[in-house]
């Protein structure tokens, strides 16, 4: 094969991102009067999650259901809606410490706690599941074990998937940068490091786009054909570059793969 770029020098590489896209829609439910009881049943945060399943209603019927209780004149929905009015979103939600979400009417210390740990436990599902050895065998795989995590950041971050000779976990993915606003700095001494700590066969590599455009940049092009060029030298297998970003109509999937888009080869020839 001829090599997609000769040998890659010693210094570090820049990665870049795009432009922020539309928020993905989802169902959505009247605003709440007062109190909850005094919606019909079939519009009640319980009921619509029993009837219309977990994966279908928003976001502000799920908090409801973690609040459980208003304040007068004040429902839980109310406060649900509040809490996503103040904060902006789930993911900056996420980022709040405790004590700035308790100081929102009707919340207080003990339902912050709820909240904070409900969305940390969704954090660590993707991470919990790597334990497990799962298979990485897309870049469908390999965007879910990240999202979580990428979904809380407003910089660039670079990971590593480890994987064995069957394409299973060798361990959690590894963060190997944590960058600035709109770049990080990745260096293929970091990333092999831990392929090798880890006896790794083969690798994927992940970062994601703060601003949720998952389109490529130059950088990002130059980094994964240094990376697969060290990784033959090194007998790892460079299997993929996927870069996350947010989900839209535009790019359902919300990311993109480097191996899939044909912008960069991956196998010799």
């Amino acid at each position: 094969m001829t090599p997609e770029a000769s040998m890659p020098d010693a210094g570090a590489v820049m990665v870049g991102t795009g432009t922020m896209p539309a928020a993905r829609k989802i169902i959505e439910y009247p605003l709440s009067p007062r109190r909850i009881k005094d919606l019909p049943e079939q519009q009640r945060p319980r009921e619509t999650f029993d009837r219309d399943g977990p994966e279908q209603v928003n976001d502000r019927v799920l908090l409801a259901i973690l609040i459980r209780n208003g304040i007068p004149g004040h429902s839980a929905v109310d406060i649900a809606d509040d809490l996503l009015n103040r904060f902006g979103s789930l993911p900056a939600l996420a980022r709040e410490p405790v004590e700035e979400i308790a100081r929102i009417p009707g919340m207080g210390k003990v339902k912050a706690q709820i909240i904070k740990a409900a969305l940390e436990l969704s954090r660590r599902l993707p991470v919990a599941t790597a334990g497990e050895r799962v298979e990485v065998r897309t870049p469908g795989d390999a965007a879910r074990l990240i999202r979580s995590d990428a979904a809380l950041l407003e910089v660039e971050q670079f990971w590593v998937i480890l994987l064995d000779t069957k394409y299973r976990l060798r361990r959690p993915p590894v963060s190997v940068s944590k960058g600035i606003l709109d770049a990080c700095l990745v260096h293929p001494r970091e990333v092999f490091k831990e392929a090798i700590r880890a006896c790794a066969a083969a690798v994927v590599l992940v970062h994601n786009h703060p601003s949720g455009d998952s389109a490529p940049s130059r950088e990002d092009l130059k980094l994964t054909r240094q990376l697969i060029e060290v990784g033959r030298i090194m007998d790892i297998e460079v299997l993929d570059h996927v870069i996350v970003g947010a989900i839209n109509d535009r790019n359902p999937s919300g990311f993109t793969s480097l191996r899939e888009s044909g912008l960069v080869s991956f196998s010799e020839s």
